[in-house]
């Protein structure tokens, strides 16, 4: 009987030892895992610190160039005319910038492709993108062999691709399909995420692209918008903006310039949406950085202006500026008796200098020289979709 009590405390006394060996190895384990979530915080954390995201609106005149920069990452969204090579070279040898991940040409425009052989005159490449691989312009040609000195040719991208840059995420949501008679209309079109912000570059397209995109269903809110076309009224649709609803928006815009951009009309959808606006014609190169929750924005000098001012010189535009803008320079200048006179039928007549049109009795018709009329027989949407803006004296 004695024996068998021995025997019965010693297994208790195993049992209960067992049982503080069990709960301490648990103790440990919740430890190990507690230390594990710290450190994957930690780490999490610090990834976040050293991480950074810019975009740079250089200012080009009546052009665009944006330079994109994320974790040491960096991606040149078109390069304005050709004239801004040397503009675009010394801008990225001020920033020590050797080398661009991305090269994208929104379109073939010399506006957009102009000045990308500066660029790959001054760094070199990885990727280049572009909804075409030929073009019939010294601009472009001009970009292809200066990509080719590299050994790169062209990606024409498809909808819904996707990359990243730095810890920033890039996705194409244009062109829908190719217009090979209308290049602004095949911008393409990206969208780039950094952690809870978003910026949506359209390149020149205009109400009939963004409405392919709008179909297609993607997601397009964003923090900041580069506005389409250098504000041009047949871009920045309400329908699109109300999808994009972007708190900020960047317009890349020549001072003063004969297409009376930004167009009065866009500049009010964009009021009407409640947007802050920068503008490089009244600021110069725009800044915008973020740190994954919020935008901030430095530019180059104007911080005040009035940016949702109508075109023209100064802040603000008088009627005598908005006629002044529609007319050619004096010495383009022919008299009544000069021009030839107007085909019957006629609905619009087109500027080919401006890119702007006119009822037949606009009084700016009479100051065009012949060689930049186009008598047009048609509506008012095809001439638009041709790329015309309406006459601010007339408005067709």
């Amino acid at each position: 009987m004695g024996r068998t009590l021995r025997k019965t405390a010693r297994q208790l006394v195993l049992l209960l030892f067992a049982m503080i060996l069990m709960i301490g190895f648990g103790r440990m384990d919740i430890l190990a895992k507690e230390t594990a979530a710290k450190t994957t915080s930690l780490s999490k954390d610090s990834t976040a610190d050293a991480s950074s995201f810019e975009v740079h609106f250089i200012d080009v005149g009546q052009a665009d160039a944006a330079l994109v920069l994320c974790d040491g990452k960096t991606m040149l969204i078109d390069g304005g005319n050709a004239e801004d090579s040397s503009l675009i070279y010394s801008y990225l040898k001020s920033h020590s910038l050797k080398h661009l991940d991305y090269i994208v040409c929104t379109h073939a425009h010399e506006d957009h492709a102009g000045g990308l052989a500066g660029a790959l005159n001054y760094a070199s490449a990885d990727h280049a993108l572009c909804p075409v691989t030929n073009f019939d312009s010294k601009a472009f040609k001009n970009f292809v062999t200066y990509l080719g000195k590299q050994n790169i040719y062209i990606t024409v991208p498809s909808t819904g691709d996707k990359f990243s840059l730095g810890s920033a995420s890039v996705q194409v949501l244009g062109p829908i399909t190719i217009e090979e008679d209308d290049p602004n209309n095949s911008s393409i079109i990206l969208r780039i995420v950094y952690g809870d912000t978003s910026f949506l570059f359209s390149g020149d397209a205009e109400r009939e692209e963004e409405q392919a995109v709008l179909d297609s269903g993607c997601a397009l809110k964003s923090t900041v918008l580069k506005v389409g076309h250098h504000g041009g009224n047949t871009s920045t649709t309400y329908p699109f903006l109300r999808e994009v609803m972007p708190e900020y928006a960047v317009i890349s815009v020549g001072k003063n310039n004969s297409y009376g951009h930004p167009a009065e009309d866009t500049l009010s959808r964009l009021r009407d949406a409640d947007v802050k606006v920068f503008r490089t014609d009244l600021q110069g190169d725009v800044i915008c950085k973020s740190d994954g929750k919020s935008v901030t924005f430095t530019v180059e000098r104007n911080a005040d202006a009035d940016t949702l001012a109508a075109a023209g010189k100064g802040n603000s535009e008088s009627k005598q500026t908005a006629a002044t803008d529609e007319k050619e320079p004096e010495d383009t200048r022919v008299t009544k008796a000069e021009t030839t006179p107007t085909p019957a039928g006629t609905d619009y007549i087109l500027n080919k200098n401006t890119h702007k049109f006119h009822y037949p009795s606009c009084s700016s018709v009479k100051q065009m020289k012949d060689k930049n009329k186009s008598y047009y027989t048609g509506t008012r949407d095809e001439v638009i979709a041709m790329g015309y803006d309406p006459c601010k004296r007339c408005n067709p």
